[in-house]
């Protein structure tokens, strides 16, 4: 799989729901986890590998999670500051505040409904990744003065915009 960079297209589009948990998706997910693996990242959403459609992968503590159709039902109040990359902006990483606690529902690739409480870590990965099928990226999220300082890295990753393979 190639994971698309900073500037194309795919990363701005919205994403469509999942309407068939067949072995098609299975595989794909599968594959995702892979890819994610061997860039070393701990999540990946579909558009960021070419796939306009509603589901992510994340790896936390060393479970893989396989989100499809997700939604966030309830943010919580408090918000904390944490410093985020991405896959598809290589070596651009600042902080982004978001909420600490949320509250999510989704199926899994075989389309059993979720619903979970997640904190820490695993919320801020989900919010970051279901980011992305709305054609959001963390930078979007950051301050003018943040985003500032990483204009000339933006730029580069626009010349060079050409997906990265693993």
């Amino acid at each position: 799989m190639k994971i698309y960079v900073y500037d194309s297209e795919i990363l701005r589009e919205k994403s469509t729901n999942v309407e068939n948990f067949d072995q098609e998706l299975k595989d794909t997910l599968d594959e995702m986890v892979k890819t994610m693996r061997a860039a070393k990242g701990i999540g990946l959403a579909a558009n960021q590998v070419g796939i306009n459609k509603r589901f992510f992968v994340l790896e936390i503590d060393g479970n893989v999670y396989k989100i499809v159709n997700p939604e966030i039902v309830e943010f919580g109040e408090e918000k904390f500051e944490f410093e985020e990359g991405c896959l598809s902006i290589p070596g651009v990483y600042r902080k982004v505040i978001r909420p600490k606690e949320i509250k999510v529902r989704y199926n899994d690739e075989n389309g059993t409904l979720h619903e979970a409480d997640l904190d820490e870590m695993m919320a801020r990965a989900f919010q970051h990744e279901y980011d992305h099928l709305d054609g959001v990226l963390f930078i979007d999220r950051i301050t003018p003065l943040s985003k500032n300082l990483i204009k000339k890295k933006l730029e580069n990753l626009k010349k060079n915009n050409k997906p990265r393979e693993f």
